[in-house]
């Protein structure tokens, strides 16, 4: 291949292999976060003999500087960096073991590996080198704690009556998984030291197969008791969620036995009574579930990844996980979905009562425009009535005043009859009060 290079410089094998002429690029303030989010929290390199205990603990409202300050004390004692202040996991090596710490949304994993080969699993934990007094002080709860120890495969196949002494009696679940490359061995009970144990004897799995292996069960065993959280809560919400169920049974059927507005108020108010509480169940749950669903999910996930090989005459993971697991979660989503449809059917309820309302409430409008009506019509006649009356009277006075002035011009002989005038004064006082009257009324009207 012909280089291009001009005579008398020579390049270096940087410059060779990257271009020059790039232009400054403008990239997203994030863009290398989200890019290494690929390469956070890998799993380790795992050896025969490995032995790994994790414990999972609940925030339980402990913020994380809480847990850097915990971690710190006991990278202190044996002189090694901390972690960072913000930073999201830590792995680092302590001489005897190695630490690996993730945080994350609920909950926060304490790993520990150890390497001691030739003795017999579980006698001497990951947990064993840990400072007593550091352990117990670790702040939160612990969800989940399990030991994982890796072994060579012996060469004579070893039964489960043999290997039940390190489960203390219990009975086992075993399965083959990677094309018969390890086989796995655990009980999934809580023993004497208050951990589970699994114990994964290697036929042929590299450090980095191991690794991911490991990585997989602490993850099933992690996510399988967050799963399980919801579980509680849904079951002590059961009786309240069936008891308002009832309660909107019964009032479905008082709307058909509505008599009156006072009814359909009183009906109404329940409605919303039952509906602040069911919101406030949803709101108060609405996350464990949510969280319950994605955890199961990843349950699922994690056992399809182990690709496991039936054992004759045990129980897989696979068989045994899901067929305990899946009704506990099925309850956490029966509840939430018995909440939905009850806020669902209680907006139903409402808008048909509320409609009942407003049908009432615009026939006693009816009702009312026609008392009005009726009223308004009286007031007219009344009104007809003493205008009436008023012109009536207001011409009396005014042929009063007509009389006088007439008695008076007759005594002093400028007129000869004042009675003729007097009548003649009626009705054309009749006619002008009338007049007027009216129109003042029509310039009222017309104002």
């Amino acid at each position: 291949m012909t280089e291009f290079i001009t005579p008398g410089y020579k390049t270096t094998h940087a410059e060779t292999l990257a271009p020059r002429d790039i232009p400054r690029l403008q990239f997203h303030d994030d863009r290398e976060r989200l890019f290494n989010e690929l390469h956070t929290r890998p799993f380790p390199m795992l050896e025969q003999g490995s032995r790994i205990s994790q414990l999972a603990v609940l925030h339980m409202g402990v913020d994380a500087g809480a847990e850097y300050r915990h971690i710190q004390t006991l990278c202190e004692r044996y002189s090694v960096l901390p972690p960072l202040v913000g930073s999201s996991c830590y792995y680092q090596n302590f001489g005897s073991f190695e630490l690996r710490w993730e945080r994350h949304t609920e909950f926060s994993t304490y790993t520990f590996v150890h390497r001691l080969e030739n003795h017999a699993p579980f006698q001497h934990t990951a947990l064993s080198l840990l400072p007593s007094a550091w352990l117990a002080d670790i702040p939160g709860k612990v969800i989940s704690g399990l030991h994982v120890e890796i072994a060579d495969m012996p060469k004579e196949s070893v039964s489960p009556d043999i290997l039940r002494q390190y489960f203390e009696g219990h009975r086992l679940i075993s399965s083959w998984i990677g094309e018969r490359r390890a086989r796995l061995w655990t009980a999934y009970r809580i023993h004497n030291d208050g951990l589970g144990r699994i114990l994964i004897l290697n036929c042929d799995l590299n450090p980095c197969q191991s690794g991911r292996l490991v990585r997989r069960l602490l993850e099933l065993e992690t996510y399988r008791m967050m799963v399980l959280l919801a579980f509680p809560m849904a079951r002590s919400m059961a009786p309240e969620v069936s008891a308002m169920d009832q309660q909107l049974a019964e009032i479905n059927q008082q709307i058909n036995d509505i008599r009156g507005l006072e009814d359909e108020r009183r009906l109404l108010g329940q409605l919303s009574t039952l509906a602040a509480r069911i919101e406030q169940l949803i709101s108060d749950s609405n996350f464990r579930f949510s969280a319950a669903r994605a955890y199961y999910d990843l349950v699922l996930s994690r056992l399809e990844e182990l690709r496991e090989q039936e054992v004759s005459g045990l129980q897989t993971f696979n068989e045994f996980l899901p067929r305990r697991l899946t009704p506990a979660y099925r309850t956490c989503e029966a509840i939430s979905d018995h909440l939905d449809d009850l806020s669902k059917r209680i907006d139903r309820a409402s808008e048909l009562l509320r409609t009942r309302v407003d049908l009432t409430l615009e026939a006693q409008n009816q009702d009312l425009l026609k008392s009005m009506n009726q009223r308004s019509k009286t007031q007219l006649q009344l009104q007809q009535a003493v205008e009436g009356l008023s012109v009536v009277a207001i011409s009396y006075y005014l042929v009063g005043l007509v009389k006088y002035l007439a008695g008076s011009l007759s005594d002093l002989g400028l007129i000869g009859h004042p009675e003729l005038v007097v009548g003649l004064a009626v009705p054309v006082s009749v006619l002008l009060v009338w007049r007027g009257v009216h129109r003042m009324r029509k310039s009222l009207m017309g104002e």
